[in-house]
């Protein structure tokens, strides 16, 4: 499947980076595509339309707000609809480009290192077209997550700033080692690999966070002391209020 990116901004820049070949990308910034192009290989034309006559799907990785101004463009000429605009409901890309399977998907910055996680929801029309291609190009850089379309905010509060929210976490842990005397790439050495660590073993061990939490906890040690100055710390109740801030009202 040859896949076309309307859009080279920082998500279409990790999904092309994560499948790791030659793109095909049409952005309003023409230097900005050509600058992937240069990392990548292929063809950044300056021009949807052609993008969207040579690609068998494109991808909408446009500002939301330009979904009109695009279909506008290429509504004649695209053959698949791949959608990863935020906020943009599959019934309004529906609208954008009638009769078209259209596929909508949150992605996540890790995408760009082959671990990735999708968010999808299908169109009406999704299973008349190829729908089962799409699934496993999305499928060889993360995991992909089919859900009813209203949780795709909830979820992308979860998936796709849960890279922002866990870089916070790590820099916090980080200034604290720092504090107390250890040098800053050390201290960034060992949280990034602790944390990378610790999602191996609850992906790959079977261990759910609260089994992890009780083997690593000792009764009355040095874990239980940290967790319970978290819990004063009120990091349960942070963690809540920034999915809610997210889901908004």
């Amino acid at each position: 499947m040859k896949v076309g990116l309307i859009g080279a901004g920082n998500m279409a820049s990790a999904l092309a980076r994560g499948w790791g070949e030659p793109v095909l990308v049409a952005d309003v910034d023409h230097g900005r595509a050509q600058l992937l192009v240069e990392q990548l290989g292929g063809e950044a034309p300056g021009s949807n339309a052609y993008v969207a006559d040579q690609a068998d799907a494109v991808v909408l990785c446009h500002k939301p707000a330009q979904l009109r101004d695009v279909a506008e463009e290429i509504g004649g000429r695209a053959k698949v609809v791949i959608s990863i605009l935020g906020g943009t409901r599959i019934e309004d890309i529906e609208a954008a480009y009638p009769g078209l399977p259209v596929y909508r998907f949150m992605p996540n910055i890790p995408a760009e290192v082959g671990h990735g996680v999708f968010c999808y929801a299908p169109g009406t029309l999704a299973g008349e077209g190829p729908e089962q291609d799409v699934l496993e190009l999305f499928g060889r850089i993360g995991t992909v997550v089919k859900l009813p379309e209203p949780l795709i905010d909830p979820a992308t509060a979860l998936m796709g700033c849960g890279p922002a929210f866990f870089a916070l976490v790590a820099e916090a842990l980080v200034d604290a080692g720092v504090r107390h005397g250890i040098t800053p790439d050390d201290a960034s050495r060992m949280v990034v690999e602790t944390m990378a660590g610790t999602a191996a073993v609850l992906r790959d061990h079977g261990d759910d966070t609260a089994g992890l939490r009780r083997r690593v906890t000792s009764p009355g040690g040095s874990t239980a002391r940290g967790l319970a100055a978290l819990e004063r710390g009120g990091v349960r109740a942070a963690f809540s209020d920034s999915v809610d801030a997210v889901v908004g009202p």
